[in-house]
């Protein structure tokens, strides 16, 4: 998707020898002792000549008083500090830092990543704003010790938080930038990193054992740490997330429109979006000689972490399932029924982590006649689960995750875009199924 040439040109002028910040100083300097020759001249910001429809479609708010002085203009000092409470009047080093979230961790020392180190989330403000985006990030989950160990080895950014940098750069839904996130550029954004391993479910401490698994925990002091940041005055929430982020929605969604009325929130709406988080237990054939971790199908590890995790599940959805069948309470299509919640589903018919669950993988290799009938049939089975959603946007392509990607908005079924499917959905209570019905060999011409 081609830029606008406006950043271009701010980024070309703000490369001279002299920094942004002393050139705006040497601006507002000049304009101090101008206005000191003037009478009580009216002087707006650009929020205030913004007045009428904002980027979302909503009536923009009217100008606070830390955004309007009257007469002569403030100290220079000052002036700077207006200039970064208004993005658009700030040098562009400053513009990429306010856009950029920040690191803070969790109040609760006791509610810990994997290893014992502090979790916590990525936030960036958005002042005046009363809309919320939290986001939940995915990358599947360990069972046992083995597992776990072997993760904590390979992929150690997702079992502890010792370093997580310090910013992280929204993409997506949750870019900063109005022309990738049209409706949600502007909303307070979260970013809660995944370093539970337990698919957002687990509520056991590092105590005895060699694991924290407390990703349950984790969102809902989150929530409880976003109160002081104006969450309990927020209007909506929208919990989002990919992948096993988008199973923790689902799992999570009730307990946090629960919370928030608990803190009082009772006016905000809590609306979920489940990105690639939709999986089935649909199993193709496998040597019966396999018995190391990888051959473990995706549902025996989810029977195994369960336990292991001390994972908390959705009372309404529990109580439909005998003890020993409660794990099926992570599947989209057994939970969904159970929700009160407005929740709107992405997912690909042609999952490729549902494939690599079941040890189909793709990229060069030949397949077996029995993995090609089984990835035929997850798009059928896919499709078929989701027939009792209302709010559905299901390309037939072979691909994972799609919201935080920086071209998200490119994708379209049956000529609807993506974002404009799911802000039409959600928040204007007009709903609809997207569908790219067809077999993979549709795949190319069912969703553009």
């Amino acid at each position: 998707m081609p830029r606008a040439s406006l950043p271009r040109l701010v980024e070309e002028v703000f490369t001279m020898k002299i920094s942004g910040a002393l050139l705006a100083l040497l601006l507002l300097g000049e304009a101090v002792s101008q206005s000191k020759r003037q009478s009580k001249a009216n002087v707006k910001t650009p929020a205030q000549s913004r007045k009428g429809l904002n980027s979302a479609g909503e009536l923009a708010q009217t100008a606070t008083e830390e955004d309007t002085f009257v007469g002569v203009l403030p100290p220079v000092r000052d002036a700077l500090a207006l200039q970064l409470r208004s993005p658009s009047l700030a040098p562009l080093p400053a513009l990429k830092a306010l856009n950029n979230m920040k690191l803070f961790f969790l109040r609760n020392s006791g509610v810990t990543c994997n290893d014992g180190t502090a979790a916590g989330y990525y936030l960036r403000e958005s002042r005046g704003s009363k809309r919320w985006i939290i986001f939940l990030e995915g990358g599947w989950c360990c069972y046992n010790k083995e597992t776990c160990d072997t993760r904590y080895k390979n992929i150690r950014r997702l079992m502890s938080s010792s370093d997580w940098p310090q910013t992280k750069k929204g993409t997506g839904i949750l870019s900063a930038q109005m022309e990738e996130s049209p409706h949600w550029w502007n909303a307070n954004a979260v970013f809660v990193p995944y370093c539970s391993s337990d698919i957002w479910s687990g509520t056991l401490p590092k105590s005895r054992q060699d694991y924290a698994f407390m990703g349950s925990l984790i969102i809902q002091e989150v929530i409880k740490d976003l109160v002081p940041k104006g969450i309990k005055h927020a209007k909506v929430v929208l919990l989002a997330g990919a992948s096993a982020g988008g199973t923790g929605v689902l799992l999570n969604l009730e307990r946090v429109a629960a919370l928030l009325e608990e803190l009082e929130a009772e006016a905000v709406q809590v609306r979920g979006l489940v990105d690639s988080g939709w999986f089935l237990d649909i199993n193709h054939p496998r040597q019966s000689d396999c018995s190391d971790a990888a051959s473990q199908s995706s549902t025996d590890a989810i029977k195994k972490g369960l336990r292991m995790w001390n994972g908390i599940l959705p009372e309404k959805c529990r109580q439909r399932f005998k003890k020993a069948d409660e794990w099926q309470c992570f599947l989209g299509y057994r939970l969904f029924s159970s929700l009160k919640s407005p929740v709107f589903v992405v997912q690909w018919l042609f999952d490729e982590e549902q494939m690599k669950l079941e040890n189909i993988h793709l990229s060069g290799q030949s397949l077996e006649e029995n993995q090609w009938n089984y990835i035929q049939n997850l798009g059928r089975e896919l499709r078929n689960s989701l027939r009792d959603v209302p709010a559905v946007f299901a390309p037939a392509c072979l691909s994972h995750t799609l919201i935080t990607k920086s071209y998200w908005m490119e994708f379209q079924v049956k000529v609807l875009p993506l974002l404009k499917s799911v802000h039409t959905t959600l928040f204007t209570g007009q709903g609809g199924k997207l569908e790219a019905n067809g077999i993979l060999k549709d795949a190319s011409t069912r969703a553009i």
